[in-house]
């Protein structure tokens, strides 16, 4: 497996994350917008509602990942641009607003849309159903896309409490969540690709293979 060591390879694997995900979660049916890494203040992600890139003839959307949170697990790198995938779907396909309160409050639109293309949406008082994690749908489907697995990059923050610079007013993002989820452990049977988690640390075997999970 190559390495991710420039700037121009790590925009192509998250492309080529957004393509794979628009042809299993959406039938393909998204444009592809222009995908960016660069610092974002309080989110992991977000996605700019209008043509926010233009050339002579055509404009396309924007997706942003934060560059100083790409050494979270792949699992969740994946859940925060379907996350945004779930608002272009939302604003390209369906012509409905699913947020609110200058693009922090995401409503019941957002809900459905993130959980029928796999997530899981946790409400906050705040922010709505801002906060997702991925399904089991999405984890067994990065299970059988290890070509993905080469982002390997991670902007180094001069501040532990900043993420980034700023935001650009109109866009809607995934705010960072404060609640802890460090403590969680993930384990996989290597052969049924069944899926558990636990607080720490564990032996455990799948009771339908026989075959000691591995802890991911």
């Amino acid at each position: 497996m190559k390495r991710t060591v420039s700037m121009s390879r790590l925009t192509n694997q998250l492309e080529k994350m957004f393509r794979a995900l628009n042809a299993d979660f959406f039938d393909g049916v998204l444009e592809m917008p222009v995908i960016t890494v660069t610092p974002t203040a309080k989110a992991y992600a977000h996605y700019t509602p209008y043509d926010a890139w233009q050339t002579a003839d055509t404009g396309r959307r924007e997706i942003n990942i934060a560059s100083g949170t790409l050494d979270r697990p792949l699992e969740l790198i994946c859940a925060s641009l379907l996350h945004e995938m779930a608002h272009m779907w939302n604003d390209t396909i369906l012509n409905i607003q699913d947020c609110s309160r200058g693009g922090t409050f995401h409503n019941r639109h957002f809900k459905e849309a993130a959980e029928a293309h796999g997530l899981i949406c946790e409400k906050t008082d705040r922010y709505g159903y801002a906060r997702t994690y991925p399904a089991d749908e999405l984890i067994e489907w990065l299970l059988n896309h290890d070509e993905l697995r080469e982002i390997e990059m991670c902007r180094v923050n001069s501040s532990p409490a900043a993420v980034g610079v700023g935001t650009h007013a109109g866009n809607i993002g995934i705010e960072i969540s404060t609640k802890a989820k460090g403590n969680s452990r993930r384990y996989v049977c290597p052969c049924c690709h069944t899926i558990i988690r636990a607080t720490r640390s564990v032996n455990v075997i799948c009771g339908d293979c026989m075959e000691t999970m591995i802890e991911t």
